[in-house]
């Protein structure tokens, strides 16, 4: 274990700020700038519109009454402290994991403020083909998906990466 927070994972938190900034702008601009609903063309497949999510992912949950806010709230809250251990548990050199927690800790906590203000999290980016519209999400929804994916992308390279850095042939 890494005797100090340069030396652990923790180094990557800057992205948890990065993201957590970048999502909570960009949210702010939607408010500040749209009506509930109103949507600008950017693309052929893709449109700038702004929404309201209830729930999580794909809005589950979103017509569950209300207590589903809470509960979204300490799963965010859960991951976020869960993963920073983590991170202060591994090396700063394990980049892509590293980098893959605070993405996600950064998702999930401009989502955690967005429910704790306003009772919902803020979409705006609508992309679509034809009729057919993949469920709106924001930058923090992003972040989470990304850092999802690193971690599930470690798990099949990190031993490979482990065996060159050692000079293991395989």
């Amino acid at each position: 274990m890494p005797t100090n927070w340069k030396d652990s994972g923790l180094r990557w938190y800057w992205v948890v700020v990065l993201v957590f900034l970048a999502d909570q702008i960009s949210k702010q601009w939607v408010l500040s700038n749209f009506e509930l609903y109103e949507s600008i063309q950017l693309l052929p497949v893709f449109n700038f519109t702004y929404v309201r999510n209830y729930g999580a992912a794909f809005s589950f949950l979103s017509d569950a009454g209300g207590w589903q806010r809470w509960l979204f709230t300490f799963v965010a809250v859960g991951f976020s402290v869960l993963l920073s251990v983590w991170l202060r548990q591994q090396p700063s050199k394990m980049w892509r994991l590293n980098l893959a927690y605070t993405l996600v800790i950064g998702g999930a906590l401009g989502n955690l403020i967005d429910r704790l203000q306003h009772g919902y999290v803020v979409d705006f980016l609508d992309f679509y083909w034809n009729t057919s519209h993949f469920p709106a999400f924001n930058i923090a929804d992003s972040a989470i998906c990304v850092g999802a994916a690193l971690i599930i992308l470690d798990s099949f390279v990190a031993g490979k990466d482990d065996k060159k850095a050692d000079g293991i042939k395989e």
